[in-house]
């Protein structure tokens, strides 16, 4: 299931941090190294969890390659998040209705 393998890949703190360098533009491994003390093939191994996830795509130039989010990836993820954001309005209501009735 896709799901699975979108938060599997965002639940590790190197791969939100290169997906978060993503979100910003399109860069190819060397900068999105930068500030991170991470070899070569572990960049390659966490862009390929991603990439599985369908939530950063690649394009090859000759032999570089630019990696960017893919906005289609993240449907499912923003689909999901708009379910819950519909639900905890309701909930915080309930909960200060809760509240207010047992401070009298």
């Amino acid at each position: 299931m896709i799901e699975n393998a979108i938060f599997k890949a965002l639940a590790d703190p190197t791969r939100r941090a290169i997906f978060e360098k993503l979100s910003a533009g399109r860069l190819n491994a060397t900068a999105l190294r930068e500030g991170m003390e991470i070899s070569q093939s572990a960049m390659s191994q966490h862009l390929a969890v991603l990439r599985g996830a369908g939530l950063i795509r690649e394009e090859r130039k000759g032999r570089f390659v630019n990696y960017e989010v893919d906005p289609v990836g993240m449907t499912f993820l923003v689909n999901w998040l708009a379910k819950y954001r519909a639900f905890w309005p309701t909930r915080i209501e309930a909960l200060k209705s809760l509240l207010k009735d047992m401070d009298q």
